[in-house]
């Protein structure tokens, strides 16, 4: 008995190259720095409100769009970063995760035939996240080692009708960090072509000096055009919780809520409210946040140098790509391949994250333990004799 063909739209996806080396990692015992994960606890006033929650009545469905008392302290916190008035009851929806956060505000703004602007390198969903919003990715180069843009490439982009630009800041798997400059080339051109900027901002926090984050939506002209994208996920390292948000103008956010409530209904109600003493912390958790990244950057870079290994220096997040052109494999999905099998040591091929046809770059990650950190780096240290 034949049945008609599955969806043309999702024929050509591929699972998640970056869970797919999860599950290798785990096959073959090695240390896992491919999906961006950390091994170390939450805080634990966030864990202790867990615990409380699990006795108390909050175990049935929140609004639709999230608990009152969750967008309450978050708009306290992200007014505090960000500098500009926030109202929790017309402009933001709690997600599940920012995933479903990206996809929701995709399929609010475009439509089928509409362009996309995606800078490469990007994290894998957001091409994935534009054709199943039926549109087409037009994609614009980040250059290496510094992953700057051409202004002129980036307006050509514009020239060809795109609704929308997806901004990763500070950036996956990059690690970069758009400077002001950058941002105002950015705003400028959205404004001129009429454009939506749907952010991803989930790094946020993890900045390293002398580097800083600006919010596009704080720029003139952008609030009323862009759509923030983040999640609680690397901030309070409960990315299991999946716990994602948006931030836009009423009329956008609107239409995000109707959305989000035929994609997953809810965020999962005791997660929103055990995780609201974080919301709360003040400006010293953050700074102990971004020292503790910072000296795990620094321990994991040092040991990168130590064996001779050549690397991007991160300006945020806590991604590193390594350069394994010496090796002589022509596939990267091949080397991490071999990479977790043989020197015991999880990591993403970069090719997964160009449109270029780049397979010289792996991505790792230090969101770890420093003794997890330091296993890896021995592990590596004898990664010539084994990959040859």
């Amino acid at each position: 008995m034949s049945v008609k063909k599955l969806s043309k739209k999702t024929a050509g996806f591929t699972d998640s190259v970056i869970r797919r080396m999860t599950r290798i990692s785990n096959r073959y015992g090695a240390v896992n720095l491919s999906q961006g994960f950390p091994d170390f606890e939450p805080p634990k006033e966030i864990l202790k409100r867990l615990a409380e929650v699990s006795g108390e009545d909050f175990h049935q469905y929140s609004i639709t769009w999230g608990a009152r008392n969750f967008r309450e302290a978050l708009a306290e916190k992200q007014k505090k970063f960000m500098g500009i008035d926030i109202d929790p009851e017309e402009e933001i929806v709690v997600t599940c995760g920012s995933t479903e956060a990206m996809m929701a505000a995709m399929m609010s703004v475009v439509d089928p035939g509409d362009r996309v602007i995606v800078f490469s390198p990007f994290y894998e969903n957001y091409g994935a996240d534009t054709i199943l919003s039926g549109a087409e990715p037009v994609y614009v180069p980040l250059v290496p080692p510094d992953f700057g843009f051409d202004p002129e490439v980036l307006e050509d982009a514009f020239r060809k009708n795109a609704k929308a630009l997806i901004l990763c800041n500070p950036s996956n798997p990059s690690g970069k960090v758009f400077t002001r400059d950058e941002l105002q080339t950015i705003a400028d051109l959205a404004i001129k072509y009429d454009a939506y900027v749907i952010t991803d901002e989930v790094y946020e926090h993890i900045v390293y000096e002398p580097f800083r984050h600006v919010y596009i939506a704080t720029l003139p002209g952008m609030r009323e055009r862009t759509i923030c994208c983040s999640s609680l996920s690397k901030t309070y390292s409960i990315t299991g919780w999946r716990l994602g948000y948006t931030i836009a103008p009423p009329a956008i956010t609107d239409r995000i809520r109707k959305v989000h409530d035929f994609l997953t209904v809810g965020a999962a109600a005791p997660l929103q409210e055990a995780v609201i003493p974080g919301l709360r912390f003040g400006d010293e958790y953050y700074a102990e946040l971004k020292a503790a990244y910072t000296r795990k950057r620094d321990l994991f870079l040092k040991g990168l140098d130590g064996i001779g290994i050549s690397h991007t220096v991160p300006q945020g997040a806590y991604y590193v790509m390594l350069d394994i052109s010496e090796y002589g494999f022509e596939s990267d999905l091949e080397f991490c391949e071999k990479l977790a099998e043989k020197v015991g040591v999880g990591a993403v091929p970069g090719s997964s994250f160009f449109r270029e046809n780049i397979n010289h770059l792996i991505r790792l990650h230090f969101a770890k333990k420093d003794e997890t950190l330091k296993e890896a780096l021995d592990r590596l240290s004898d990664i010539r004799r084994k990959m040859r």
